[in-house]
């Protein structure tokens, strides 16, 4: 009688079920698909730059414009990787839709549709050296890239803590129970 000719018996099945429910042990790595995960949680490096650069480069992410005579266009950018996305009125879906593409109109809803893609990337904070006169156009895409929902502050890092430091930071993934009851209370 051959293997698969032989009749079904329990001990036959509950062999195959257990051998079809343990475990097996995995020699896969976890790899972090995420690149700006470390941002996120604040442990990620920032770069210092010199002390006397005007602007200077303590930032993960920054925003960029640049007005032509024409368009005008915004870009996010990240300290090692370079832009990371950017929105334009040269854009023909954007251009489409606008009367001109260089007034107050166009500055506004570039601010949306660069907030829109900042938010569905993941990027809620940003520093933004920018100075706009107030009234301005450019003062009116900025408001509106705040008005929906992206900050221009990026949080600070996270200090590397030693094991004899007297005060400890709170880590922005842990929650103290203090800190829910205070929150409840509120």
């Amino acid at each position: 009688m051959s293997r698969s000719a032989r009749p079904l018996t329990s001990a036959r099945v509950l062999h195959k079920i257990k051998e079809l429910t343990t475990p097996q042990a995995s020699t896969e790595y976890v790899i972090n698909r995420n690149p700006r995960n470390l941002e996120r949680l604040r442990i990620a490096y920032k770069p210092v730059g010199y002390h006397l650069e005007k602007p200077g480069r303590s930032y993960w992410h920054t925003l960029e414009i640049n007005t032509s005579g024409r368009y005008v266009s915004g870009d996010v950018k990240h300290f090692e990787n370079g832009t990371i996305l950017s929105a334009s009125t040269s854009e023909w879906a954007i251009k489409q839709q606008l009367y001109k593409t260089n007034d107050t109109s166009a500055f506004v809803n570039l601010g949306r549709v660069l907030a829109q893609r900042c938010l569905q990337s993941g990027i809620t904070e940003m520093t933004c050296n920018v100075e706009a006169v107030p009234g301005s156009k450019l003062q009116k895409l900025l408001q509106t890239i705040q008005d929906n929902g992206v900050s221009f502050k990026e949080p600070s890092r996270l200090p590397n803590e030693q094991p004899w430091d007297e005060k400890r930071h709170e880590k922005p993934w842990e929650v103290s129970e203090d800190a829910l009851e205070a929150s409840k209370s509120k």
